[in-house]
């Protein structure tokens, strides 16, 4: 039958295979705690009864999106208000992470600039570390007496008070969440630009271009699928975060969606944070249509034929030594100084005193003592500690590797198949977990995985839970690597090796992969590093016998023992950076070499 021999055609070439397969499971892992999402929308939860008359547990209603929308200045104070603040926040972070992020890869990949590899590894620090701790690290530094009664460090040491907002509220979280972020668009464009045909460049240089010129009408144009794609993560996940508006707006009452849906999940109002997270995803998947109607309208973004040949970098001339200086200080700032403050902080007895007298290493070292924080030992020697690191880099590795693997074949099969209805339903699948707010896609995943599903039992409380959750949630940190890197790679090259013969695995294993190495190594990176200081995902999901360092950092500054949750941050840093020293010896890539810190 006819049908038939298309469905074996069909099914003959590997990108189709992989599209169904990636299809069928991203439906259940995603779609599915959407519908559930939906449905809990419009039911009464058991703690909203006395609000909501006459319902009983289970009932439709429309209570919650009457209060969240129609109710006035309720309705205004709820929603609309840390609604816009969400969108001012996430755009002005976008801003700074693209403007830092791009002129740094540029920087390091197109021009002379001194210093490379200490310039590339420091400045991926600020995504390595957790981006709360970056919030503290401000507050440090600036906040005011006006608040709280205690100054911060620059007030110390220049006698000037700062003002309300710049210590606090929308200025200093878009600048935290701006540089946390900022390493996205520095991999991401960063990548582009290390495997960028020089021949584009030197054709346009012939014609008597000027460098403003190229850079304007052939270099950017070349990057411009990632930027997209370093604005859609960026603004999403400046969306979803929780931790730096919390730090820094609740102290002036400055609220944001993520921070309102903290505090509905964790009341009496569950329903609201669910229309709440149902807003979030809406705005979301605006941008997600605007990059893919972006990305479908250019024929092809192609800029490696296998015919390329090395960019001459930029000369900066005089300016070469000055600027990498300036850039050099600027990230020290920028990245350093909060570790440097972190080191001091987990060797003082009392907070705030640098006296020499006051410095200790009791909290690494100690054996415990009945006056420090309940006889707690110090993290070395801590049985617990390294129970809940070897559980952050067992399911660090994991997710990576889960994540990466599919995030490559999921940008394989989308770009051989770009335009078809199946390859743009799996392409927008595999970005959606990320536009959902990490809190409520951990409690929707505790609801559906409490409790048998089918022919799987309940997972709650175990390691696979934990892996899965990760996995779905960063595949699209792998899928945006890898579809770049395959609009990047010409047909041409797979077909001459498909005349001859070569199998699909084989040209992927031994002539796709090797070419687009460093894009496809930062698909398995950003997860592993993510996951190592993942916190607000795996808040609801541990337990005791699975709990990871970030869970433990977060109950030790819950508890005011903040030397102990310093200690165990630079811990968290120090154990990425080993794994990123360790894939850049074996592989010759990593984080910041692959994007031209050679």
């Amino acid at each position: 039958m006819p049908w038939r021999n298309n469905v074996k055609a069909f099914f003959k070439e590997p990108q189709n295979i992989i599209l169904v397969i990636l299809f069928a499971v991203l439906c259940f892992l995603t779609l599915v705690p959407l519908v559930s999402l939906l449905r809990d929308t419009f039911v009464a939860h058991p703690a909203e009864l006395m609000m909501i008359k006459n319902v009983k547990a289970g009932d439709f209603t429309l209570f919650h999106w009457y209060k969240i929308f129609f109710d006035g200045k309720n309705s205004r104070n709820l929603f609309y208000s840390p609604f816009w603040n969400t969108i001012k926040v996430s755009l002005g972070s976008c801003v700074i992470a693209i403007l830092l992020g791009g002129a740094m890869a540029w920087l390091v990949a197109r021009s002379n600039i001194r210093f490379k590899p200490l310039i590339s590894t420091i400045f991926v620090f600020p995504y390595i570390m957790p981006a709360w701790t970056l919030a503290m690290a401000w507050l440090n530094f600036f906040r005011n007496s006006y608040i709280g009664g205690k100054s911060g460090l620059f007030t110390a040491f220049t006698g000037i008070e700062t003002a309300n907002w710049f210590a606090y509220g929308e200025f200093p979280i878009i600048m935290v969440t701006g540089l946390h972020y900022a390493p996205f668009a520095y991999i991401l464009i960063g990548g582009i630009l290390q495997n960028m045909d020089a021949n584009l460049e030197e054709a346009a240089m012939l014609l008597h271009a000027s460098r403003f010129k190229i850079l304007r009408k052939v270099t950017f144009p070349i990057v411009v699928p990632a930027v997209f794609s370093a604005f859609l993560l960026t603004f999403a996940s400046s969306m979803s975060a929780f931790a730096v508006p919390a730090f820094l707006g609740t102290p002036v009452r400055y609220y944001v969606l993520t921070t309102q849906l903290y505090r509905t999940l964790n009341g009496v109002n569950q329903g609201y944070g669910y229309v709440m997270t149902l807003v979030m995803l809406a705005v979301g998947l605006c941008i997600l249509a605007f990059n893919q109607w972006f990305v479908g309208k250019r024929k092809s973004f192609i800029t490696v034929t296998g015919k390329s040949s090395q960019a001459a970098l930029v000369n900066l001339y005089k300016a070469r030594m000055p600027v990498s200086i300036i850039v050099l200080v600027l990230l020290l700032l920028i990245a350093v100084l909060p570790l440097v403050s972190f080191a001091v902080e987990s060797f003082t007895m009392e907070t705030g005193n640098y006296h020499p007298s006051n410095f200790t290493a009791v909290f690494w070292l100690g054996k415990g003592s009945p006056d420090i924080a309940n006889a707690e030992p110090g993290i070395l020697r801590n049985k617990y500690l390294y129970q809940g690191l070897w559980n952050s880099v067992k399911l660090s590795l994991c997710c990576s590797f889960v994540a990466g693997t599919c995030g490559v074949l999921c940008g394989y099969a989308v770009v051989k198949k770009r335009g078809s209805r199946l390859s743009e339903l799996v392409n927008g699948l595999a970005f959606f977990p990320y536009l959902m707010p990490a809190m409520a896609f951990s409690a929707i995943y505790l609801s559906m995985f409490s409790r048998q599903n089918g022919f799987i039992p309940p997972l709650y409380g175990t390691f696979l839970l934990l892996v899965i959750i990760g996995s779905v949630k960063y595949l699209p940190f792998a899928s945006r690597a890898g579809v770049n890197a395959m609009l990047q790679l010409s047909n041409e090259i797979e077909e001459a090796a498909l005349i001859q013969g070569v199998g699909w695995w084989k040209r992927m294993v031994r002539i796709i992969f090797p070419i687009q190495r460093t894009s496809f190594l930062a698909g398995y990176l950003l997860p592993f590093i993510s996951c190592m200081r993942e916190l607000s995902l795996f808040i609801l999901l541990v337990t005791p016998a699975n709990r990871v360092l970030t869970t433990m950092l977060f109950q030790y500054n819950e508890k005011g023992w903040s030397q102990y949750a310093n200690a165990i941050n630079l811990l968290i840093i120090i154990v990425v950076l080993f794994f990123n020293f360790v894939i850049n010896k074996l592989t010759g890539a990593s984080i910041d070499k692959g994007i031209g810190g050679a």
